[in-house]
């Protein structure tokens, strides 16, 4: 299918991509190992495609963004995904963000919010080659049924940390979600050290799109 061609242009243009986010300071191998080889072009229409490996946010459709190359792996290098970590993902989007999880090994479960979006996800991640667990429904409150998780992953900015994704995390288990306002958000990691005691880290500001649910933003309703 030639709009799924990965020409010499392309991994070229991957492999300086890569080097970029290594000189921003990701530093995990595994990562940047994974983000190489995901042609992140096919998330993209062809029109595009000479945006795809550009260190930035491009939107997508309904009002969500494919997220920055440096983002990604920011996040993922903070999960700390071991190969075989059962790792929930808040927030498929276009689906590369599981994709650079599955590249790591991880037995990858993600829920999207927007159902064109999943829907478009399920059909296209297998034509790639990824096959990561997709459901659709509200991911703030996680995903009881297949707890627990060794990690979980948000893609999107909560207003608050869910306790319930607190507590579906396996004890040593790595919660990643970006928490602020409708302008900024932390990168706050959560390591579940007991049943009854967890650790938390903030990082850099992101900014990313809302997440909507229970435990999120109102659906049809802007962040104040």
């Amino acid at each position: 299918m030639s709009e799924l061609e990965d020409t010499y242009k392309h991994k070229g243009l991957r492999k300086q991509l890569v080097q970029e986010i290594a000189g921003k300071g990701i530093t995990s191998k595994a990562v940047l190992d994974a983000i190489h080889k995901i042609p992140r072009h096919y998330f993209f229409d062809k029109i595009f495609d000479t945006h795809a490996y550009e260190d930035k946010a491009f939107p997508i459709e309904a009002g969500q963004t494919i997220s920055q190359p440096y983002t990604v792996a920011f996040q993922t290098q903070l999960l700390e995904v071991k190969p075989g970590d059962k790792i929930l993902e808040i927030g498929t989007g276009s689906g590369y963000q599981a994709c650079v999880l599955l590249e790591l090994g991880a037995n990858v479960y993600t829920i999207e919010y927007q159902k064109k979006l999943y829907q478009k996800a399920i059909r296209f991640l297998p034509r790639i080659g990824y096959q990561p667990h997709m459901y659709q429904g509200d991911g703030s409150k996680g995903m009881h049924r297949f707890a627990p998780y060794d990690g979980i992953i948000v893609t999107a900015g909560a207003p608050t940390v869910p306790d319930e994704l607190i507590q579906q995390l396996k004890v040593g288990g790595r919660l990643v979600i970006p928490v602020g306002n409708d302008d900024i958000q932390s990168m706050v990691l959560v390591q579940k050290i007991d049943e009854n005691k967890i650790k938390k880290k903030q990082f850099d500001h992101f900014s990313f799109v809302p997440l909507r649910g229970e435990k999120g933003w109102p659906a049809n309703g802007g962040i104040k």
